[in-house]
């Protein structure tokens, strides 16, 4: 029976469990007296920030979400019961549904703004207790965290309650399979943020103030060490591939770093605002600071791009790998091979630099000189994070970006066009490889 086909009694059950009677006392302590020795021992749970947990009165706990444990290992840093929102296909298994109400968790519909969700929050937090929020929606697995829904926001200025910022990194890599194996979980909490209360928040008020929370859970993920976002990108070589890339990388939110060959080519690019010899007609984005490319810092850039011929390359590495952070992520657009040994370009800058991962775009880089006609890019890399991370990229900037694992099958595509036809497969192969990255 689904949860459609139930008596609405049925279907409101957890939620009215949530709002009136809240947790099942005897079934919520002991589990946790259960699962805190465990976690401690089997995961090595490591808990920062707790002193910045309120000891009572209503509190919403904003976090990021990568595994079906965080509800239960994030409980871990209160000594009280905390509230939480979960799918409600999880609520559809009577057995499940009860244990799940006697635990704190409430059913919400994703992908719609549910009204009755927030009521029960509303009236969890009225009643001094506390609520977790996943505010990314759904679980976010692999790289940098996603992008926050305005929930969090309206409900803190409805209430009136303080947000606590959460992140919790190490979950993802516990479960293969059905398999639970040990590794190292760790909780960061960081201080209470407070926001006027207003009775009726706007959409845009609320996604304002839910702008405001969301970077201090980026904070305290990336302080654990989790992957950033991209925010600052170098791209070394301003021919028509690589400012294009500059192009499509500012229009996706970045600063970006061009360097040229020579300063007086960095002089007539950032003079006019264009690049007419290599991408004519493309006004550059504000976002583009153009620069000789032996000038850049590359230590402030979260992503290094060689848009440079094959030839070239071993040149453009030699000058710039010893700068290269290992947490910047590189890009190669790089065409055919690397001699005297025929070597792959990706293959070539792996081996001489220490970055964390390397991928190349294939695709019509050339595309960006007419917005108006949607492209279709395949970007391949090993590391299923770098993916992720740089396919967001490409996708805020109006591209079909395609990800795939296979870097060699992309880089033998060769030309341009066989890349751009790779890309242009039927649209369900497009959604499976997606999901599969």
């Amino acid at each position: 029976m689904t949860s459609e086909s139930r008596p609405a009694g049925a279907r409101d059950a957890p939620r009215a469990r949530a709002r009136d009677r809240g947790v099942n006392p005897l079934v919520y302590w002991l589990l946790r007296a259960l699962l805190q020795p465990f976690f401690h021992v089997y995961f090595r749970l490591a808990r920062i920030g707790r002193e910045h947990v309120p000891e009572s009165g209503g509190v919403i706990f904003c976090a990021n979400h990568r595994s079906f444990l965080d509800p239960f290992v994030i409980a871990m840093i209160a000594r009280r019961p905390m509230y939480y929102v979960a799918k409600r296909e999880l609520f559809e298994h009577r057995l499940l549904a009860w244990l799940l109400g006697a635990l704190g968790a409430f059913p919400v519909n994703r992908g719609a703004a549910d009204q009755d969700m927030l009521a029960t929050a509303k009236a969890i937090l009225e009643r001094g207790d506390a609520v977790l929020i996943f505010s990314e929606g759904t679980r976010i697995r692999p790289g940098a965290l996603g992008r926050p829904k305005r929930g969090v926001g309206r409900l803190a200025l409805e209430t009136g309650v303080p947000v606590v910022p959460v992140a919790v990194i190490g979950t993802e890599a516990v479960r293969r399979g059905w398999r639970i194996r040990p590794h190292k979980v760790r909780v960061r909490v960081g201080s209470p943020l407070t926001f006027p209360k207003t009775e009726h928040a706007s959409p845009q008020l609320a996604a304002a103030v839910t702008d405001r929370i969301w970077p201090n859970v980026m904070l305290q993920w990336e302080w654990l060490g989790g992957l950033p976002p991209l925010r600052r990108a170098a791209v070394i070589g301003a021919g028509s591939g690589g400012t294009a890339l500059a192009v499509m990388l500012a229009r996706a939110g970045l600063e970006v770093d061009l360097g040229t060959r020579t300063r007086e080519q960095a002089v007539a690019i950032a003079t006019s605002g264009r690049n007419e010899r290599h991408l004519r007609g493309v006004e550059l984005p504000a976002g583009i600071h153009v620069l000789r490319a032996a000038e850049l810092e590359l230590s402030r850039h979260d992503l290094v791009c060689f848009a440079v011929p094959a030839g070239a390359l071993p040149a453009a590495v030699a000058e710039h790998a010893a700068h290269l952070p290992r947490r910047a992520g590189v890009l190669v657009l790089s065409k055919g091979t690397v001699g005297p040994l025929g070597t792959l370009p990706a293959a070539y800058v792996a081996e001489r630099t220490d970055s964390w991962a390397v991928g190349v775009l294939g695709g019509p880089t050339h595309a960006v000189a007419t917005p108006d006609r949607r492209a279709s890019l395949v970007f391949a890399a090993v590391d299923a994070a770098f993916r992720r991370q740089v396919t967001d990229a490409l996708t805020a900037a109006g591209f079909d970006a395609v990800a795939t694992p296979d870097v060699v099958g992309v880089e033998l595509a060769g030309a341009e066009d066989a890349a751009a036809l790779t890309a242009a497969a039927s649209g369900a192969q497009r959604r499976e490889q997606v999901r599969a990255a």
